[in-house]
């Protein structure tokens, strides 16, 4: 089984941004974590953050020729205005994932709405790095269904 994790903007910047909010764990930490769990679950999850919003819609569009079979985002920003993500994740025939460390609901009014809500299988939020571990737990689950 192959899961692409999908890190959006300003995620490399993990353990150094906003600690309050984050946590001081840093994106290697993550990828780690979900590498290993992965391999329990008998999933090979490959990571890719950028912090171009172009370069994303291209790795979603590689992982539907990949035919990955699922996919978890962390759109970061891009989650409450990123229709051109929207419009390539909606591409996908695979589970999607959507996840966030905080909650997105008890942050800023922006923060409330994601333009991927419609799109995805569900989403993941508020409880730190613990979320991606919860929604690559979620993904496999969905992919296996």
């Amino acid at each position: 089984m192959k899961i692409l994790m999908l890190h959006g903007i300003n995620h490399n910047m993990f353990g150094k941004r906003d600690p309050a909010q984050y946590g001081t764990i840093t994106l290697d930490e993550i990828n780690t974590n979900l590498t290993k769990l992965g391999q329990e679950l008998g999933a090979q999850v490959e990571c890719f953050q950028t912090n171009s919003e172009g370069e994303m819609c291209e790795r979603i569009h590689q992982g539907f020729v990949d035919k990955v079979d699922a996919v978890l985002i962390n759109a970061g920003a891009w989650t409450h205005y990123s229709y051109g993500i929207r419009d390539a994740l909606a591409i996908l025939t695979c589970p999607i994932v959507e996840l966030h460390m905080s909650n997105i609901h008890a942050r800023e009014a922006f923060r409330h709405v994601s333009v991927f809500a419609e799109i995805v299988k569900g989403q993941i939020c508020g409880f730190g790095a613990d979320s991606y571990l919860l929604a690559l737990r979620a993904a496999v689950s969905a992919a296996k269904a």
